[in-house]
C-alpha cells in the first residue's frame, strides 16, 4: 500500500508540475482544483458502483447453491423411495407372467378375428384371383394376393412372437396358406409375359404396362416394410424379399436380348448379303424400339425408373453382345468392313441412336464402344489379310486378261485423244477405289492404311508388268510376224504407265491427306522403266527393219549413189505415225532416242572403216554426201520432235563435224580440224580419231601419231552439260591394231 500510494502521489506531482509551468497558471490554481476534485469523486462513484454489483452476484450464487443443495437432498430421498418400492414389485411382476401371456394370446385371437374372414375363405379367394388373372385383372388379382398375405403373416408373426420355438404351428400356417404362393407365382408369371411383350402391348393397351408397375411398386413397399421389421423382431414372411423389381428389369434384358438375337433370318448360304440385311433389321428394331420407350413407355413407369436410359442401357449391352458374337465367327472381307460401318459409323449416327427423337433425352457419346478397341483392331488386322490376298489374285487375274488381249489381231482401243490403251489401269484402279471407298466409311486411319497397302501391291505388280512386258517381246522376237499387233500394243504399254501415274495421282489427292510416301519413288521408277524399255523395244523394231540399209552407209555403194538414207528416213516416218499416239512424256523421250541411235548408227557406220577414201574427189563426195544426209536427219526429226521443245540439229552437226574432217584439203590443216572436234565433242576417244583418219586414207603414221601425241598433251575437259555422242560407239579391235599402219 505504501508504494502504491508512494507511486500515486509521484504522479500527481507530476500532473501538477505540468499544469504550473507559468506564472500566469497560478490563477487557475483554484479551477484545477475543482476539476481534479470532480474527477475523484466520479472515479470514486465507479469504483463503489462496481463493488456492490460484485457483491450482489456473490450473495445471488451463494443463495442458489444453497437451494441447490436442497435439491440434491429431495432427489437422493425420492431415488431411495424408488429402490424401495422397486425391491417390493418384484414379485409382483413375476405374479403378473400369467396375465403377460393372456395378452399375447388375445392379440393372436384378435388377429385371427380380424382375418377370420380370409381364413375361412383362402381357397374361394385363390380360386377367384386365379380367375381374375386369366381374365387380365391384375391389379384386383393382385389385391386379393396382398390380403390373403397380409393374413398369413399377421398369423405368423403373432405365433412367432408367442412362441419362436414352436415351428408345428408355424408350419400348420405355411401350409394352410400353401396355394397363396403358388398364386403369387402364377401372377407373377403373367407379369413377365405383359413385360415381355410390353413395346407391343404399350402401343394397343398401355394401362396393361400401367399395372404391372403398379402392382410391382406395391409389392417393393411390402419389401421394405418386412425388412424393417426384420431388423426389428428377426422375423420375415417367407417369400419375402419378392425383389419383383429387380426381376422386371431381369426380364426386360432377356426381351431385348431375345428381340437382337432374334432378328437374324437369313445365312450366309442363303444370301450372300446376310448381314447387311441382319445389321439394318436390328437399326430399324432398335431404332423404332426406342422411339416407344421415349414417347410411350416412358409414361407408364414412375421418374425414378429412369426407363428411358435403362432401355438404352439394356439394347447397348445386347448389342455389344450380339456383335462381339458376329466379330468372332469367320467372317469375309466384306462383311467385316460392313460390321464395322456399321458399329463405328451407323451406330450413333442419326439413323439410330442419334435419331432426333431420341439425341434430346441421351447423350450418344457418353456411351462405351460397342466393340471393345482389341476386337476392332482384330477385325482390321483380318481385313488387311484377306485383303491383301485378294488384291494380289485381282492384280494376278487382271494382269492375264491384258496379256491375253496383247496377242489379238486387232488393235487396241484408243482414248478420247487417240492415244493406244489397254483397259488394264481401269480395272485396278476401278478395284482399288471401290475397296478405298469402302474403307473410307470406316474411318480415316484405316482408310489411309488400305491405301498405302494399294500403292504396295501397285509395286509388286509393276515389276511383274515389266516382267511380263519383256516377255512379251522376247516372244516377239523369236516370230516377228507375231502377233500381229505388236508394235500397237507395246505403244499401248507405254501409254499404260502414263495412265498409272495420273490414276495414282487421282487417287492420292482424292484419298491421302500426304503428298509423299515410300512407295512413290518405287512406283515411279517402276513405270518409267517399263515405259523407257517399252520405247527401246519398238526402237529395236524399227532398227533391225533398217539393219540392211544402215549397213550400206559408209561403203563403195553408198559413195557412188545409194538410197539408203531415203529409205530410213521414210521408214522412221512410218513407224513414228504409229509412234504418234505414244503419250507425253514418252514420246518426246522416243523421239530424241529415235534421233540419237539413228546418229549414232551412222557414227559407227564411220568408225567401221567400212570405205577408206582414195583422192580428194573421194572424200569432198562422201564429206558432201554426210552433210547432205545429216540435213535429211535434220528436217525428218524437226517434223517428229515439232512441238516437243528438242534441240535436234547438235545431234545431226556431229555427222557435219566428222564430214568437215575428211572434207579438209590441206592435210597440213589436218591437226587444226581434228582439234576442233574433239573440243567440241570432248568424250571422242583416241580410237575414234584412228579410224577417221583411216577412212579419209591420206594420214600417214607419223602424222597419226603426231596427232594423237598433241591430243591427249592438250586434252580437253569434259563438259558434263554436254550430252555425250562417242562414248558408246565402239572401234572393232580388229579395226584398232591396223589403223596405225
Amino acid at each position: 500500500m505504501e508504494e502504491t500510494d508512494r507511486e500515486a502521489v509521484a504522479t500527481a506531482v507530476q500532473r501538477v508540475a505540468g499544469m504550473l509551468q507559468r506564472p500566469d497558471q497560478l490563477d487557475k490554481v483554484e479551477q484545477y482544483r475543482r476539476r481534479e476534485a470532480r474527477k475523484k469523486a466520479s472515479v470514486e462513484a465507479r469504483l463503489k458502483a462496481a463493488i456492490q454489483s460484485q457483491l450482489d452476484g456473490v450473495r445471488t450464487g451463494l443463495s442458489q447453491l444453497h437451494n441447490a443443495l436442497g435439491d440434491v437432498k429431495d432427489i437422493q430421498r425420492s431415488l431411495g423411495d424408488v429402490s424401495k418400492d422397486w425391491r417390493q414389485s418384484i414379485n409382483t411382476i413375476e405374479n403378473l407372467k400369467d396375465v403377460k401371456d393372456a395378452v399375447v394370446q388375445h392379440s393372436q385371437l384378435a388377429a385371427a378375428v380380424e382375418n377370420l374372414k380370409n381364413i375361412f375363405s383362402v381357397p374361394e379367394i385363390v380360386q377367384e384371383a386365379h380367375g381374375l388373372i386369366e381374365q387380365a385383372e391384375l391389379l384386383q388379382a393382385h389385391r386379393k394376393l396382398m390380403d390373403l398375405e397380409c393374413s398369413r403373416d399377421d398369423l405368423m408373426y403373432e405365433q412367432y412372437r408367442m412362441d419362436v420355438k414352436n415351428t408345428h404351428d408355424m408350419n400348420l400356417i405355411r401350409n394352410y396358406f400353401g396355394e397363396v404362393q403358388n398364386l403369387s407365382e402364377e401372377l407373377a408369371k403373367q407379369l413377365w409375359m405383359v413385360l415381355q411383350r410390353s413395346l407391343l402391348t404399350v402401343r394397343r393397351d398401355p394401362t396393361m404396362v400401367v399395372s404391372v408397375v403398379r402392382i410391382i411398386e406395391r409389392e417393393e413397399k411390402i419389401d421394405r416394410r418386412m425388412l424393417d421389421r426384420k431388423k426389428q423382431t428377426a422375423f420375415i414372411p417367407p417369400g419375402r424379399p419378392k425383389k419383383w423389381k429387380e426381376k422386371m428389369f431381369e426380364v426386360l434384358e432377356g426381351t431385348v436380348s431375345t428381340r437382337i438375337e432374334g432378328s437374324q433370318s437369313d445365312t450366309r448360304e442363303s444370301d450372300k448379303m446376310w448381314l447387311v440385311r441382319l445389321l439394318e433389321i436390328t437399326r430399324k428394331y432398335v431404332q423404332d424400339d426406342l422411339i416407344v420407350v421415349k414417347n410411350l413407355m416412358i409414361q407408364c413407369f414412375p421418374p425414378n425408373y429412369d426407363i428411358l436410359n435403362k432401355f438404352f442401357t439394356l439394347y447397348h449391352k445386347a448389342l455389344s453382345v450380339r456383335i462381339e458374337e458376329l466379330a468372332s465367327e469367320d467372317l469375309e472381307a466384306n462383311e467385316i468392313v460392313s460390321l464395322l460401318t456399321w458399329v463405328l459409323n451407323t451406330y450413333k449416327s442419326a439413323e439410330m441412336m442419334g435419331h432426333p427423337e431420341l439425341i434430346s433425352e441421351m447423350d450418344v457419346n457418353s456411351m462405351g464402344p460397342l466393340l471393345p478397341k482389341e476386337v476392332v483392331d482384330q477385325l482390321l488386322s483380318k481385313y488387311i489379310q484377306i485383303f491383301t490376298s485378294n488384291i494380289t489374285g485381282w492384280l494376278r487375274k487382271a494382269l492375264e486378261t491384258d496379256k491375253k488381249d496383247w496377242k489379238k489381231d486387232t488393235e487396241p482401243e484408243a482414248d478420247q485423244d487417240g492415244y493406244y490403251q489397254t483397259t488394264l489401269p481401269a480395272i485396278v484402279f476401278q478395284m482399288f477405289e471401290q475397296n478405298l471407298q469402302v474403307a473410307a466409311q470406316i474411318d480415316e486411319i484405316f482408310k489411309q492404311e488400305v491405301l498405302r497397302l494399294c500403292l504396295k501391291q501397285m509395286t509388286s505388280f509393276l515389276i511383274r508388268y515389266r516382267e511380263e512386258a519383256i516377255a512379251y517381246k522376247e516372244d516377239h522376237m523369236r516370230d516377228r510376224q507375231h502377233p500381229q499387233c505388236y508394235v500397237q500394243y507395246m505403244i499401248a504399254i507405254i501409254n499404260n504407265c502414263q495412265t498409272f501415274k495420273e490414276s495414282i495421282s487421282s487417287l492420292k489427292k482424292k484419298y491421302s491427306k500426304t503428298e509423299f510416301n515410300e512407295n512413290d519413288a518405287a512406283i515411279n521408277s517402276t513405270l518409267d522403266s517399263v515405259a523407257k524399255d517399252g520405247c527401246v523395244y519398238l526402237l529395236d523394231e524399227v532398227f533391225m527393219d533398217l539393219e540392211q540399209h544402215l549397213n550400206e552407209l559408209m561403203t563403195k555403194k553408198w559413195l557412188t549413189g545409194s538410197n539408203a538414207v531415203d529409205t530410213i528416213c521414210v521408214t522412221i516416218e512410218d513407224y513414228f505415225n504409229d509412234f504418234a499416239k505414244i503419250k507425253k512424256p514418252y514420246n518426246k523421250e522416243m523421239t530424241f532416242e529415235a534421233h540419237r541411235r539413228v546418229v549414232i548408227e551412222y557414227i559407227k557406220a564411220v568408225m567401221q572403216k567400212r570405205i577408206a577414201f582414195k583422192n580428194p574427189d573421194e572424200r569432198k563426195e562422201g564429206a558432201e554426201r554426210m552433210i547432205k544426209e545429216a540435213e535429211q536427219f535434220k528436217f525428218l526429226f524437226r517434223k517428229l520432235s515439232a512441238g516437243l521443245g528438242e534441240d535436234t540439229d547438235r545431234l545431226c552437226d556431229t555427222i557435219v563435224a566428222l564430214a568437215e574432217v575428211f572434207k579438209l584439203t590441206d592435210p597440213t590443216l589436218l591437226y587444226l580440224e581434228v582439234s576442233t572436234l574433239v573440243s567440241k565433242y570432248p568424250d571422242i576417244r583416241e580410237d575414234h580419231v584412228l579410224a577417221l583418219l583411216a577412212v579419209r586414207g591420206d594420214a600417214n603414221r607419223e602424222m597419226k601419231q603426231m596427232i594423237i601425241e598433241t591430243l591427249n598433251q592438250n586434252k580437253p575437259l569434259s563438259t558434263v552439260n554436254i550430252q555425250p555422242v562417242f562414248r558408246d560407239i565402239v572401234v572393232p579391235t580388229m579395226t584398232v591394231n591396223k589403223l596405225l599402219k
